[in-house]
């Protein structure tokens, strides 16, 4: 493999392409020279970059294998192949296990988890024929928790297995896995969490660094860009997470719940059910119904 896989003349496919770092992820590929599909929904949104990108766009959920075919297909029409996939389409509901209406739970896993695994599926015959690279952006959220994150903590760390797995599958083949471990992005989805719920700002306020660390979506496509270009296993952003994820047995230990329980507890988790109780909705204000 060479040392650096230059992504001019490349073609990347990203989902969740409509906002956040899918959108600044395309912004950037294309300026380093590479064709760029994006995928996902809010076909405005993803037009309107297409245009600003001379990109291509194709909407659709990518809990939907037939449509996610189809966007795969039609990138294969423009572009005559796929180098690069990074399936970055993800949501997050809000609200604990007991408020959280168990369609949100399972929809945020069926988007985080299974639309990343239908996504490189659909994909994966291209990238294998041109010894390509799979980026599937997962979370801190793999290897930490957080109340009211139960189904997002869940997905996230299934992505990183799965991806873990893929790796080992695909390697004699030449094609090369990441996963991408970002902390809190600031991106629609944090703001609109960050703004909906009290309890998650003060959350954030005691949490330590770097799990407090709110990075500009900018800084975490450089990473993510990067992590691509040397065909890495993983990508922290920030690097600091990596420390974080080494020292995953006591991150997740009954000292590390002693402590959240400590400052939050009870009385973080009443608060969080009686805002999501109040806001009357299992989504932010910008998801699209919870789907992507």
């Amino acid at each position: 493999m060479p040392m650096r896989y230059d992504l001019a003349g490349k073609t990347i496919l990203i989902t969740g392409a409509a906002r956040g770092i899918g959108a600044q992820l395309a912004r950037e590929a294309v300026a380093r020279g590479a064709r760029v599909a994006l995928v996902g929904l809010e076909g405005e949104l993803l037009e309107r970059l297409s245009a600003d990108l001379d990109a291509h766009w194709y909407e659709c959920d990518v809990t939907d294998q037939a449509a996610l075919d189809a966007a795969v297909a039609s990138t294969v029409d423009r572009f005559g192949g796929i180098d690069v996939v990074v399936a970055n389409a993800g949501i997050a509901n809000l609200g604990t296990v007991a408020v959280g209406p168990v369609d949100a739970l399972v929809r945020t896993v069926e988007v985080n988890l299974c639309g990343a695994i239908r996504t490189v599926s659909a994909a994966l015959p291209h990238v294998t024929a041109a010894r390509g690279h799979v980026l599937i952006v997962s979370s801190a959220a793999a290897f930490t928790a957080m109340p009211g994150m139960a189904a997002y903590c869940a997905s996230k760390a299934g992505v990183e297995q799965f991806a873990n797995v893929l790796r080992l599958e695909t390697r004699p083949q030449g094609v090369t896995v990441g996963t991408a471990h970002p902390i809190w992005i600031d991106t629609d989805l944090v703001r609109d969490i960050r703004d909906d719920l009290a309890s998650f700002r003060t959350a954030l306020r005691r949490l330590p660094r770097p799990l407090s660390t709110v990075v500009p979506v900018e800084q975490c496509v450089e990473a993510l860009l990067r992590g691509v270009e040397r065909r890495r296993r993983k990508v922290y952003v920030p690097r600091s997470l990596a420390v974080v994820q080494a020292l995953r047995p006591v991150v997740l230990s009954g000292l590390t719940d002693a402590l959240i329980t400590r400052f939050g507890g009870r009385t973080m988790v009443d608060q969080m059910e009686d805002e999501v109780r109040q806001l009357g909705r299992s989504f932010g204000r910008t998801s699209v119904g919870g789907r992507s």
